[in-house]
Parts: C-alpha cells; structure tokens; sequence
C-alpha cells in the first residue's frame, strides 16, 4: 500500500490514500519520525514504564482483571499499558502536536483535531500478550463515531513481535463483542481475513474508530513498543450522555 513520499515534508495523504483509509478502515504511512528524534522517545518510553513497574502505575492486559501483575511476579504474558504518557513526559507532549501526524489527522477527520487520549503499549520480548480483535469504539461508545488514531512504532514491528493486524471495510459497521476479565472479543471475527501491516521504528499507521484490529503476542527476544495516540472533532459526545468526550482534552490544532 502507497506510503507518504520522504520528500513531502508535510506529509498531508493523497487523494488515493484518503480513498484507501474510506474504503478499507486505515492506511499505513510507513517512517513518520526521524532516528534522532526516536532516541530520545525511546528512552522516554523506557522510563516511564521503569517509573510505572515501581509504583504499579499501569495495567497488564493481559492479567485477570487488568491488574498491574508482572511476569516475574506469576503473570504469564505482559501486554502492558500506560494512559495519558502525555501527562508523564515532555517528549510526548510534544509529539502531539508534531505537524506531520496533524496534517495526516486533517486530511482524515477535517482541520479542526481535538485529543481524546492517548497510550503507550508495550509488549516485552518472549512473553508479550496479545490484544483479542475489537473495535475501538466498542470501549469508547462515541457520537459520532469518526475518532481517528494513530498507531506509532519505536521498534521494527513484524507479524512475529505484535504487529497490527486489520480487517480491511470492518468500520462501516459497528459489530458486538464479549466481555473478558478486562479485555472486548469481537464477536464471529475471522483472524485470516485481517492484513498485517509490518512497519519501520518510527512507522505510523492511521486507522478509524471501528476498524476491527488485533496484535498477536510477542516470542521473539525483540521488545516491541508503540504509541497510540486518538483524535477526535471537537463536540464529540459520548452514547450515553450528552456532555462532550474529553472536555478537558488539548485541542491539537483549530483552523477557522
């Protein structure tokens, strides 16, 4: 699938990856962030998730109930999650607003981008969770149902370590899932009709709310770490109330 050109420095889609991202759910971009900046993210990344193991401040996803267990506490596997890494680090506050991810988030959702949250997903080598097929928006439950994210890679990602894998025109439609200990399951979802889509360290792939999607777990002796961050139109309510989603939110870039 056609990425952006290295030589478009604004990085705004063209008009046949917007017609891929309509039509199928998402489209990859392939190497968003330069090297020199993914040293410092990187090192960010890694030590808020040292911060978060003292303190238990995050969820492994893949323990009963979400609960902050540690594989060389019993848990088998570790899908582990940090919220709002913006509210933890400057790096990633600032990654935000970086104008090649808000050109891309415009093209798709229009010029006026609201945060709605963002998170870190880490799944360490050899015994990396999985994340079971959902649709986003079956956990948010968001009028209109139209949030865009953005999926960032710190590492090579492949089909072995936990790449995203997505079921292409799944978010013309919103299905039913089942309730785990802690995690949705999509229900009647065929994991051999969905695409992998591998990506650089620094790679962005941008998907829509209800693109069904799942990472498979992570054997092999190489970490993988992402960062997802979610947009949304200011006035974006939630099913069940009528007060906007994430008032308190930065708005990420507003044009008149």
């Amino acid at each position: 699938m056609e990425a952006t050109s290295a030589e478009n420095p604004n990085r705004s889609l063209t008009q046949k990856q917007i017609d891929t991202f309509r039509r199928e759910g998402y489209v990859p971009i392939g190497k968003l962030i330069e090297d020199s900046d993914l040293e410092e993210l990187r090192a960010e990344y890694d030590r808020a998730f040292h911060e978060a193991r003292s303190s238990s401040k995050y969820r492994n996803l893949s323990a009963d109930g979400g609960a902050a267990q540690r594989h060389d506490d019993g848990a088998e596997e570790e899908m582990l999650q940090i919220m709002q890494m913006c509210e933890r680090s400057m790096a990633y506050r600032r990654l935000l607003y970086h104008p090649a991810i808000l050109d891309i988030a415009e093209d798709l959702i229009g010029p006026n981008i609201q945060l709605f949250h963002d998170q870190a997903l880490f799944k360490p080598a050899h015994h990396g969770g999985p994340i079971h097929p959902h649709q986003d928006n079956a956990y948010w439950r968001c009028l209109p149902a139209n949030l865009v994210s953005c999926w960032l890679t710190l590492d090579d990602v492949d089909v072995a370590n936990g790449a995203m894998h997505l079921l292409p025109g799944s978010h013309l439609q919103a299905v039913g899932h089942e309730r785990g200990d802690v995690l949705l399951d999509a229900d009647g979802f065929d994991k051999t009709s969905a695409n992998a889509v591998p990506l650089p360290a620094g790679g962005a792939l941008f998907h829509h709310c209800q693109t069904l999607h799942f990472t498979p777990p992570n054997h092999t002796d190489r970490q993988r770490r992402a960062f997802a961050m979610h947009f949304m139109t200011p006035g974006t309510r939630s099913i069940n109330g009528d007060l906007p989603v994430g008032y308190s939110r930065p708005l990420l870039r507003g044009r008149i």
